[in-house]
């Protein structure tokens, strides 16, 4: 796993790449690879890698070159991931009658680019994000892998001039654009904790789509789909033992796959069904004792170790544990979301970020459960949303309006006190049996309705999108999925994964370490999605055909045991000892001056939430909104948020 980057400049410019930018540029992404770094100016187009060396650590120093031609070296490539099968490409590829020069997955891709120019990407099995330039067409090629587990950001100016990289601060530092808020992203990040097209919360700063290449000839640019997923199911169905045992042999050659490496590697157990599932496929592939490693905080409600344990004493683990302190978390809240660039859209990152540096301590590589909830129907509100559209609709059809009426005033009347009342809000008894209503709405942070009341006047005029769902219903309807579980599926696919991924990424770069998601291997996801709907989401059963799968694999507990996600008591402390950060930053001078939050409505949440009431998720990101701003577009450079020194945390060896 590497920092990549990048500038191309039209010949109608005449000028040449800045060696001293494309050198910051690639020298701000240094945690990303602290073992190299390398540069390639050809003129107008300029190349910069920042490398962590994973596989064949003696050779595959990047900008890497093919092996020349009449003329000299003529198609460079900068790269960031892993090609699980270039094993087996290297050998059909020197059949063919190329030459290597290194032992490295990034020469593979060299001469398949040789060999198939940009459909190059369909053969790639793995992670990735790279540039190709081809000095002969003078063409650069941008392309990120089929899931999106590779970041790759991107500007084009007026003038056709294109910047890259693998994080959005290159961009910044290589002067590409101004640090502007994008406010046709805010409706979006409001609702969904993150913009889920190819926006970002930076003005002029896009993201390449999952499964796209982009190519760039003389300040022309061209995006184009090389992958999608359908759900298109079989015409002849198996049998259910079928459909384990498919799954079973997908989902093993997938982790084996993802043991290639020629350093120390390990992987993230949280006790949960997903990182156990591979801890015990791992086991078995390896000889030695497998590296495990678990986060957690001290409050018991927040605290998963014990589940942890009981996975890593199954399989006899080298197991590693870290407690995670209130102090610890506020402490380096903000160089992280200097790391993720934006706001950070769940406070499990920030644990996240703690056990990546504990594991760097001991391996360099890391395998994570990430993707599982996605494919299989793992979240509740696949199965709440379900319920309530179809018990709505029955609803409806059943009571007249005026009796509908009455009940919802009554469950309105019990208040936002009463536990049952928040809960019996949320069904079809007081919303409308809509997919805007009962998904959208309903799972957002900030709804359509509370959004009418955050924004000022001032923002919503620079606001020429306000549609919160835009790209999550675009995505809905643009499938191939014939049942409703497997349209949001998709969807998410598409868009909240892609936020979970970059999560996974930039936490674990930022502590240089590399992270692998054994569920996203695009052959196990394809036939996932092919699979009948009762094989993810059977009655109020998530995720059928792991369980099926790990049927006298897993301990029993684990097999059985309810999601939790990744609680963090993050809303217990914004309301006893850490009140005040939201004083200094949610009800700031500083943060109502921008006019983008409605003084008002956001000291109602606060008060709110002091007074009982759970309003940890808009809380959250309004904090994280103001600490990204000082950091991006004020300059400061550490917005204070807990003790200037804080004590390391404890670590336990098990």
């Amino acid at each position: 796993m590497c920092g990549i980057c990048g500038i191309a400049v039209p010949n109608q410019m005449k000028s040449r790449v800045d060696a001293g930018v494309l050198t910051r540029m690639r020298d701000t992404l240094a945690h990303r690879g602290p073992d190299g770094a390398g540069q390639f100016i050809d003129g107008s187009v300029g190349l910069g890698h920042r490398r962590l060396s994973i596989v064949d650590l003696g050779g595959g120093h990047q900008p890497m070159s093919n092996e020349g031609c009449a003329g000299g070296k003529a198609v460079w490539i900068v790269y960031n991931g892993e090609v699980y099968n270039h094993g087996e490409l290297r050998t059909q590829l020197e059949e063919r009658g190329h030459r290597y020069h290194s032992a490295s997955d990034t020469e593979t891709i060299l001469h398949l680019y040789e060999e198939y120019g940009g459909a190059c990407v369909e053969h790639l099995r793995g992670m990735f994000a790279f540039a190709i330039w081809d000095a002969p067409r003078r063409r650069l090629l941008l392309a990120r892998d089929r899931l999106g587990v590779k970041p790759l950001y991107y500007t084009l100016s007026d003038r056709g001039v294109l910047h890259f990289a693998s994080e959005i601060k290159a961009l910044l530092t290589g002067r590409a654009v101004k640090p502007e808020l994008n406010y046709d992203a805010l409706a979006d990040y409001a609702a969904n904790r993150a913009p889920m097209g190819d926006d970002t919360l930076f003005c002029g700063v896009k993201r390449l789509p999952p499964g796209h290449t982009l190519s760039w000839e003389d300040g022309r640019v061209r995006i184009e789909r090389f992958w999608d997923l359908s759900f298109t199911k079989e015409p002849e169905p198996l049998r259910e033992d079928e459909y384990v045992a498919r799954f079973s042999e997908l989902f093993r050659e997938s982790v084996r796959l993802r043991l290639m490496a020629d350093v120390p590697l390990g992987m993230f157990l949280s006790g949960g069904i997903d990182s156990s599932a591979i801890a015990a496929v791992m086991s078995e592939l390896v000889k030695e004792p497998i590296k495990t490693f678990s986060v957690a905080f001290a409050e018991r409600e927040a605290n998963e170790l014990e589940y942890a344990r009981v996975v890593a004493r199954a399989f006899q683990t080298d197991h590693h544990e870290m407690i995670v302190s209130p102090e610890q978390f506020f402490a380096a809240l903000p160089e992280l979301i200097y790391h993720e660039d934006e706001p950070i859209a769940h406070p499990s990152s920030v644990a996240l970020s703690f056990v990546s540096r504990l594991a760097r301590e001991h391996v360099k590589v890391v395998l994570t459960g990430e993707g599982s909830d996605e494919l299989l129907a793992g979240y509740n509100k696949y199965r709440a949303t379900i319920f309530n559209l179809a018990a709505g609709r029955a609803y409806q059809r059943a009571l007249p309006a005026p009796v509908r009426r009455v009940v919802q005033q009554t469950i309105e009347s019990l208040g936002t006190g009463s536990r049952i009342g928040r809960k019996l809000a949320r069904t079809f008894l007081c919303m409308q049996p809509e997919i805007e209503d009962i998904y959208f709405d309903n799972f957002a942070v900030f709804s359509r309705a509370r959004q009418q009341r955050l924004f000022t006047g001032e923002a919503r005029e620079r606001m020429q999108n306000g549609d919160p769902y835009l790209a999550v219903r675009a995505h809905l309807g643009a499938t191939d999925a014939g049942t409703l579980l497997d349209r949001l599926l998709a969807a998410d696919m598409k868009t909240y994964l892609h936020e979970l991924l970059m999560k996974q990424d930039q936490m674990s770069m930022a502590a240089s370490i590399e992270s692998r998601v054994p569920f996203l291997d695009h052959k196990l996801v394809e036939f996932a999605a092919r699979l009948p709907v009762r094989m993810k989401l059977r009655g109020w059963t998530t995720k059928h055909v792991l369980r099926r799968a790990m049927q006298g694999v897993l301990p029993p507990e684990i097999l059985t045991r309810p999601k939790m996600g990744f609680p963090v008591p993050v809303g217990k402390w914004l309301r006893g000892p850490y009140r005040h950060l939201l004083d200094e930053y949610v009800l700031s001078d500083r943060s109502r001056e921008r006019g983008v939050f409605a003084p008002e409505y956001v000291a109602e949440l606060v008060a709110r939430h002091s007074a009982g009431e759970d309003h940890t998720e808009r809380l959250w990101a309004l904090l994280n909104f103001e600490i990204w701003q000082r950091r991006f577009f004020d300059g400061e450079e550490a917005p204070a948020t807990g003790e200037a020194v804080v004590a390391q945390a404890a670590v336990v060896c098990g």
